[in-house]
């Protein structure tokens, strides 16, 4: 008989012995932890959508365990109320958005969360965590935004313009598309790719105290350039309602992620170009839609009730001609997208303002609509957060550049809106290091009237240079500047 066979059989019951002790000796789970481990969170706290009374606040548990918030306007929290308890379903992939009701206009208020009764075992070290409510509605209320698109962990796990976002304090924070890179037609591998960009260190500090709104792109409504047509643009729109803490989605009966926001003299029209976009290849006739018919009819019934001295629409994609026809952005809806501007024009519509995306560069262009009998439509325009910047923009045109292409890294698009002593905005692109990357552009609430033409005087010197040459039939960067 071979040695190691008889050796082998003989040490079975020696094995068993020892398995059957571990198992009768090991000791019962404690009577608080269940088959799920500790009940904690695994994502969150993130601020979602404040007004004037209330406080939308998003997380995500271990399991399906109530989750409370205890909240007040002291830092120590010695006289608080406590939120009725949500359950965290496994439906929703065990996350819950809570409201926090009955609140005071422009007011700092102090939270903490509790898991289970008890609370959360890995937060309870942290000092309260801070946020401030919406001004009154209407009031002439100074505040900042901060928005940007694109970071992809997969290329960036460390994302460190989280820290400068945080660091230049606003009151709002815009996720305005591609905000993971989920890429798959997998439901359960957008939502892994949601928490793991939730989990990146930096954000933390940002995602606690400041606002987050969002509206989605391609790479987190399924795959890249995806359309209406997309296999499983239900169970993304279902996971997006998981993952954020937005007003409202959609209308009863009209799916998709857009709404309409207020805050202070500002409403921000934050637009849904994937659920129901025909492709962008298709010919760009009148019919031809990215927002839908019955979208569409809501963003011009909304702006046109809207009394707000700035309206912002923001979108994933770009709203220049710059991806040029046929590109994922505005460029491929062309008619659409004027329809939207004669809109604004026939109707009088004052102070609208446009916010965009995806082309991981940083830009400032306008569309001269004061030519076409209204006033100059101005993109601001802020990627990416954290990935890689292309060379692919050197061919791209939009209608004007009102100042040269940011491409050396990562940015994010500041906005203070001002009040006194007139309403205008000043935007900003910030780059990693903190630094506004051009001068400072500011447009007055009054420069956004039909009749009005304004970017003559805002355009940079090399801009101006560099559209001169283009249009005597040289190329856009064949000449040097004379600066360079």
């Amino acid at each position: 008989m071979n040695l190691r066979s008889t050796m082998s059989r003989a040490s079975m019951p020696l094995a068993l012995l020892c398995l059957t002790f571990l198992l009768v000796s090991s000791p019962a789970l404690p009577a608080e932890v269940s088959e799920t481990g500790y009940p904690r969170l695994m994502q969150g706290p993130m601020i979602g959508a404040v007004t004037a009374n209330e406080i939308r606040i998003w997380a995500r548990a271990t399991g399906e365990y109530p989750i409370s918030i205890e909240y007040g306007t002291t830092f120590d929290l010695q006289s608080f109320r406590e939120s009725e308890p949500v359950v965290a379903k496994k439906a929703d992939d065990f996350t819950v958005v809570i409201t926090l009701g009955d609140l005071q206009p422009d007011t700092e208020y102090f939270y903490r969360i509790n898991v289970d009764g008890e609370p959360d075992r890995y937060l309870k070290g942290f000092p309260p965590f801070r946020v401030r409510t919406a001004p009154t509605p209407g009031a002439d209320h100074d505040f900042r935004i901060a928005f940007g698109s694109c970071p992809r962990v997969q290329e960036d796990p460390i994302q460190p313009i989280w820290s400068v976002v945080s660091g230049l304090e606003p009151a709002l924070f815009f996720w305005t598309g591609d905000n993971i890179y989920g890429d798959s037609l997998y439901p359960h591998i957008l939502q892994e790719d949601y928490r793991r960009q939730r989990d990146v260190p930096g954000l933390q500090p940002l995602l606690r105290s400041v606002p987050s709104l969002a509206v989605w792109d391609d790479h987190d409504f399924g795959m890249n350039n995806h359309n209406k047509e997309n296999p499983i643009k239900e169970e993304a729109l279902a996971i997006f309602k998981q993952y954020w803490a937005n007003p409202t989605y959609g209308l009863p009966d009209v799916p998709g992620v857009f709404f309409r926001y207020s805050y202070g003299r500002v409403d921000f029209f934050f637009l849904d170009g994937r659920y129901n976009r025909d492709p962008d290849m298709a010919p760009d006739t009148p019919e031809k839609t990215m927002l839908g018919r019955d979208q569409l009819a809501w963003l011009q019934a909304e702006l046109e009730a809207s009394t707000a001295v700035f309206k912002v629409l923001i979108a994933g994609g770009g709203w220049s001609k710059t991806k040029g026809e046929g590109g994922d952005s505005w460029a491929a809806f062309i008619n659409e997208r004027n329809k939207i501007f004669n809109f604004v024009r026939d109707h009088e519509i004052t102070g609208v303002v446009l916010i965009s995306g995806d082309s991981h560069i940083g830009e400032l262009n306008t569309i001269p609509w004061s030519d076409e009998g209204g006033y100059d439509f101005y993109d601001l325009v802020s990627s990416p957060l954290a990935q890689a910047t292309p060379d692919s923009w050197l061919e791209r045109r939009p209608e004007r550049r009102i100042r040269k292409v940011y491409f050396q890294g990562s940015n994010v698009g500041v906005v203070d809106f001002l009040f006194d002593p007139s309403p205008r905005l000043i935007y900003r692109l910030i780059d990693i290091q903190g630094r506004s990357v051009w001068e400072p552009f500011e447009l007055q609430a009054d420069e956004l009237v039909n009749g009005v033409q304004s970017w003559p005087s805002k355009v940079s010197d090399e801009e101006r240079f560099r559209q001169e040459t283009y249009d005597q039939g040289k190329g856009y960067y064949e000449v040097p500047f004379p600066d360079d």
